[in-house]
């Protein structure tokens, strides 16, 4: 099982950052011991000092694909759910200035919390999906999937092009603006079309 994630795919994000906007998908790994799931709590490392909350939507891939062609992409999900992508912020500036991989700030252990998965039937059409994160209380991030710059199917036969996708693979799908710091004892909510999916903490 592999986790794959994207980066900048929503122009608000990369505006927050004042990044280029990317003329292709920007995609990276994290290994499976990323996975955090059950609503489990995520426990700040000790290396950072800056851990940021991502909230992205995940697809579940579902059969074995190679050079997928994109109109036959949206045969390899049928499940949809969310997930956070946690960043060590200090961490990838670090890498980011001087030019050094990001598997030290992004593939660290649980830095991928994952929710159950939904099944695309019981949903809306999945390139107009809402989703929002809350943080004590408070809205944090709101996205929809209709703002992608690269749209699920394209991203998916994009990186078939370089990885054989696999059954039980993930595919987070890049983040909405509003990525911010986590503290202990914050409380995490995230909720995907009104059904609450994430619920957890940090300690």
């Amino acid at each position: 099982m592999k986790i794959i994630c994207t980066g900048l795919n929503y122009k608000s994000h990369i505006d927050e950052f004042a990044y280029p906007k990317p003329d292709k998908p920007l995609f990276f790994l994290k290994p499976d011991t990323s996975l955090l799931l059950k609503n489990r709590p995520f426990f700040l490392p000790d290396f950072s000092h800056d851990v940021q909350y991502e909230l992205e939507l995940v697809v579940r891939i579902n059969k074995v694909g190679k050079c997928i062609q994109e109109r036959f992409a949206h045969t390899y999900y049928d499940a949809v759910g969310l997930g956070i992508d946690f960043t060590a912020r200090d961490l990838q500036k670090q890498c980011q200035k001087y030019g050094e991989p990001w598997e030290i700030a992004k593939g660290f252990d649980s830095s991928a919390a994952v929710s159950n998965f939904i099944s695309l039937s019981d949903l809306l059409p999945v390139d107009n999906l809402n989703f929002h994160l809350i943080l004590d209380g408070k809205k944090v991030q709101q996205g929809n999937t209709s703002e992608m710059l690269f749209s699920i199917d394209y991203l998916i036969a994009y990186i078939s092009q370089f990885i054989t996708l696999k059954t039980g693979d993930l595919l987070f799908t890049g983040t909405p603006s509003g990525v911010g710091r986590v503290e202990i004892n914050n409380h995490l909510q995230a909720c995907l079309e009104g059904k609450k999916l994430l619920d957890f903490y940090i300690k």
